[in-house]
């Protein structure tokens, strides 16, 4: 019988400068859009395409990332929630919060968002180039779809290092020896305050982490399937392939297939880590068999094969 590692994971929140903390969630997303903007500027180099359009298509593919990934959040897994708290859709706070150590004023609490879904950054982007290709880079919105999916495939790996860092988004619980033991996951900063008797919420979690006095507490966190890690490592894959079609083989010639290649290899392995991921909630008590994120990843691999098998070469005039 195998046993889990015995890994605690109880990262501090980001880097700490005394005046500002950078949290590493958010340095994530910093470093998959720089290396997003640095793989396009290479790929419109080769294109002969103008990097000012370079910079625009910066700007609306970070609005549209953040802003399809927040709505995906709200409208596929937690619209019972948002639909009595519109406010908290699009500003980083929560209305009227039960229990907090936080910044309550009046009612309000800063949280940051706390929610967002790849299968509705994937939508907005889509969209987004539809209306970027035809008012900013006067190609077909196929052109630069079949593109900027590279750098899209790099992002997903550090967006899902992030969760890692925020201990989010994790499997079931696991006695394989890929278990890792998820201390933010199980305590909540109340929990773990209220259990070790130490006002400050980082404070409680490291002595909960490292403090032998505390092994009793610590005892109870179960191992669970890092599936962040999983799905980043399988991403890398992803992105290598895609990278290879366009740059070393004629397939960037052909029409949405590195795109089609694109919607496939991604939303399969979201399909299979699905399998032993929690639930993060959504429709999937009311149409069973998958989890919402498998049932919203099936539309995508679908769509994914039919440009596969239905691009045709570019004709060059």
């Amino acid at each position: 019988m195998t046993h889990a590692l015995n890994i605690v994971w109880n990262p501090s929140e980001g880097i700490d400068l005394g005046f500002f903390m950078i949290r590493y969630y958010s340095l994530m997303f910093v470093i998959a859009f720089g290396l997003g903007w640095y793989i396009m500027k290479n790929i419109f180099e080769r294109e002969g395409e103008s990097i000012e359009k370079l910079d625009s298509l910066f700007i609306w593919t970070v609005l549209a990332t953040l802003l399809g990934a927040r709505l995906g959040h709200v409208f596929f897994y937690d619209w019972e929630y948002y639909s009595n708290h519109l406010t908290e859709i699009l500003l980083p706070i929560r209305e009227n919060p039960n229990e907090s150590l936080f910044n309550i004023i009046q009612g309000w609490e800063f949280t940051g968002f706390t929610g967002l879904a790849s299968h509705g950054a994937a939508i907005s982007i889509i969209i987004a180039m539809y209306f970027y290709s035809k008012n900013v880079l006067k190609r077909p919105q196929m052109w630069i779809l079949d593109r900027v999916v590279i750098p899209v495939a790099s992002g997903a790996i550090f967006v899902r290092l992030g969760n890692f860092f925020n201990s989010e988004i994790i499997g079931h619980q696991t006695t394989s020896s890929f278990g890792i033991r998820f201390v933010r996951d199980h305590f909540s900063p109340m929990d773990a305050v209220n259990a070790t008797g130490i006002p400050n919420p980082q404070a409680a979690y490291a002595a909960i982490a490292q403090d032998p006095k505390f092994s009793a507490l610590l005892a109870q966190v179960p191992a669970k399937h890092p599936t962040q890690l999983y799905e980043a490592f399988c991403y890398i894959f992803v992105f290598a392939v895609l990278f290879f079609m366009y740059w070393k083989t004629e397939k960037r010639k052909y029409t949405g297939y590195i795109f089609g290649m694109f919607l496939v290899l991604l939303f399969t392995v979201r399909f299979i880590v699905e399998s032993v991921k929690e639930s993060q909630g959504g429709f999937e008590s009311a149409l069973g068999l998958f989890s919402t994120g498998q049932w919203l990843s099936i539309p995508f691999i679908i769509i994914g094969l039919y440009f596969i098998f239905t691009a045709q070469k570019e004709h060059v005039n």
